[in-house]
Formats: structure tokens, C-alpha cells, sequence
């Protein structure tokens, strides 16, 4: 009967009362069943307990998957915690890396000053000790930390100019290359660049004394990256083992091409203790840009290096000869400045020698590093 009247009102069967044979009273049951009443007592009471227990076995199970919940919540927390915690080698290696960092902190502040000494004929001076020295930066005296004068090689970077304008002097350039590469010692080692619009590399850092085959095919373009080719020079030089490290300059010093300015430039030199040699290619005379003489004389002298006003001849190869020899028996002072600030100002140098009848040279000043 519940079967049958299931789904079912007692409205809508009102349509087929008239035929059915059903007694009114087992209609009654039937609608009073599908709304969930029971005719007597005693069903009522069992009807209860079984509610009841229907509502304890959900209570149960609702406790269950509370519990559940709560017990997968903690493990996705703790899991993350568990794989991002460091383990002891990576702590000890972090702690390594600090200290290294420290290290490299402190060094930065050792200040390595190169310095030429010349007699009168411009002859190089040996034999100086650590008290013939005196350094002073800002006009205070500082403490030497270290003194050598041994002869030790040097690594040098030429760069040759390949621009617009040195077109009807690439010849003479490549002659000049040629001559500062027969100078060189066995011991010394040498990389060439050119660069006009951009900056190349046309032989790595090597003990060959032969100008690379390519340097012979280089053809002129219109601009002029002067200051970056400093630049690379001082990166790559940097690099390099050698204390001793120059950049010879083969150019008319025409700059309209660079990212970097002159100063970005001589500093970035200054900072891996390059000394620059300027040789001026540009046209002699009242054809010579002035402007273009100032920029390579600034990076020579401010550098501690030499600014050669001859393109060529004797005056040329006499003066790569000396450069060659000065580089090999340069006396190297290094000391920890008393200026603790960095605060990235421009700091002079001024290198004093007990003796009067002899010139001393070396860069003017560095520019201390900027927290």
C-alpha cells in the first residue's frame, strides 16, 4: 500500500476516487504515511527511536569528518614548513657565503696606487724603498699597508680606433699596434679591440707579438664608441692575474657613439688599477680637434698614464718603449684609507717621494665606493 501510494496526495487521486474500490479509511493511512505520521502509539514511539538513531549516526559521523578535516589542515601546514626549513649545509653554507661577502666588503677599501718614478732623462728609478714613499689622500697622510717594486708582467688591452674619421689613418694605427706589441716581454701578455659604432675583440689576451689577420680587413664606419671601449677593456682586464694592467688608446679621440661617459669610463679603469696610454691619431695642426685631444689627455693623466701627441714615428716608437719598461718596473703602494665613508666622492691622491730630483706618476684620485 505505501508502495503504491508513494509520490502520491490525496488531492491527486481525486479524479479516480469514483472508480477506485479503496475504503476512505486506507486512503487516510496511506496520505497520513507519506507525511510521516503513524496512526497509533506504538508506531509513533518507534518512529522516534528510529529518528533518534538516525540522528546520533549522523552526529558520529559529522564528529568523524570534523576530525578528519582538521588532522589533513594541520598536515598541509606543517608539510610547507618542513621542506622550507634550511637544512644545516644550507645554513653553513650561507653562513660561508656572508663571510665571504664581508671579505669582499673589506678589500674594497685597500686602495692599490701604481706608481711610475722617473729621473731626469726619463730614465725609471730602481732600488726605492717603502720610506721613500709617502702617500697622502685628501691631504691626510695614510698608512702603507703594503709596498713591492718587484718586475712582475703586465697584461695590456689595445684599442683601435675604426671610425668614420680615422679612415685615411687606419694604416698609421695599425702600425702603432704593431710597434707596442714588438715591445712587449716574453711575460707580458696583450689583447687587441677595435671600435667604431660597437666594440670588438678581435684578439684574446696572449703572448703573440703579431697583429691578428683580421685587424688587416677592418673597414671604418661612421661613429665613435670611445668610452666604451674603455670600458670593455677595464672589464675584461679586471679579469686578469697580472697587477699590472694598461689600456693603449689608438684613437683621433672623437666620441659621439658611447652609453657610457668619459668619467664612467676612467673610473671603471681606475677601479681594476688600469693605467691608460693615450696616443693621439687625429690630424696635427690647426686641423686638430681640441676637443677630442682633451678627452684622451683627461684618461692619460688622471690614470697616472702618458699622453702621446705623435701618430708615428721615432717620437712614437720611443715612447712605446718606455711605456713597455715602466710597466714592467712600476713600484705598487697599497694602503686602507682613514675615510671610512662610502659615499661614492671623488677622492684625491697625492704620492710624495723623499727625493726631489726625481718625477713620480701615478693616478690622481679614485672614486670610493657608494653604500
Amino acid at each position: 500500500m505505501s508502495r503504491y501510494c508513494a509520490g502520491k496526495s490525496i488531492h491527486s487521486w481525486s479524479p479516480y476516487l469514483k472508480f477506485s474500490a479503496l475504503p476512505l479509511r486506507s486512503l487516510r493511512l496511506c496520505g497520513e504515511f507519506i507525511r510521516g505520521k503513524d496512526s497509533t502509539p506504538r508506531r509513533r514511539g518507534r518512529a522516534e527511536k528510529v529518528l533518534i538513531h538516525r540522528r546520533t549516526i549522523l552526529a558520529v559521523a559529522l564528529l568523524l569528518s570534523f576530525i578528519f578535516l582538521v588532522n589533513v589542515s594541520l598536515e598541509a601546514a606543517f608539510v610547507p614548513l618542513q621542506r622550507t626549513s634550511p637544512s644545516s649545509k644550507q645554513l653553513e653554507a650561507a653562513s660561508a657565503a656572508q663571510d665571504q661577502d664581508d671579505v669582499i666588503r673589506v678589500s674594497t677599501d685597500l686602495v692599490v696606487v701604481n706608481a711610475t718614478v722617473l729621473d731626469k732623462d726619463g730614465k725609471f728609478v730602481p732600488r726605492l724603498k717603502r720610506t721613500d714613499f709617502r702617500i697622502f689622500e685628501d691631504g691626510v697622510e695614510q698608512k702603507t699597508a703594503s709596498f713591492s717594486a718587484e718586475e712582475t708582467p703586465f697584461a695590456a688591452a689595445i684599442l683601435l680606433d675604426t671610425s668614420g674619421s680615422m679612415e685615411s689613418r687606419l694604416t698609421l694605427g695599425r702600425g702603432a699596434a704593431i710597434r707596442f706589441l714588438d715591445g712587449l716581454r716574453d711575460e707580458d701578455v696583450a689583447a687587441v679591440y677595435n671600435f667604431d659604432v660597437r666594440v670588438q675583440q678581435i684578439q684574446d689576451f696572449s703572448p703573440g707579438r703579431d697583429l691578428p689577420a683580421k685587424a688587416f680587413t677592418l673597414k671604418t664606419r661612421d661613429m665613435t664608441a670611445l668610452n666604451d671601449a674603455v670600458v670593455q677593456a677595464a672589464v675584461d682586464l679586471g679579469k686578469r692575474e697580472e697587477k699590472r694592467r694598461a689600456i693603449v688608446v689608438l684613437s683621433d679621440g672623437g666620441e659621439n657613439s658611447s652609453r657610457a661617459s668619459s668619467d664612467k669610463a676612467l673610473e671603471r679603469a681606475l677601479q681594476v688599477g688600469a693605467t691608460i696610454y693615450a696616443v693621439n691619431m687625429g690630424e696635427q695642426g690647426s686641423q686638430r680637434d681640441l676637443q677630442a685631444s682633451g678627452i684622451l689627455r683627461n684618461f692619460a693623466e688622471k690614470s697616472g698614464g702618458r699622453y702621446i701627441d705623435s701618430p708615428g714615428g721615432q717620437t712614437l716608437r720611443d715612447a712605446f718603449a718606455a711605456i713597455a719598461e715602466e710597466l714592467g718596473h712600476q713600484y705598487t703602494i697599497a694602503y686602507r684609507s682613514t675615510n671610512r665613508a662610502h659615499d661614492g666622492k671623488w677622492r684625491l691622491i697625492d704620492l710624495k717621494l723623499s727625493r726631489s730630483d726625481v718625477t713620480v706618476r701615478t693616478r690622481k684620485g679614485y672614486k670610493a665606493p657608494k653604500s
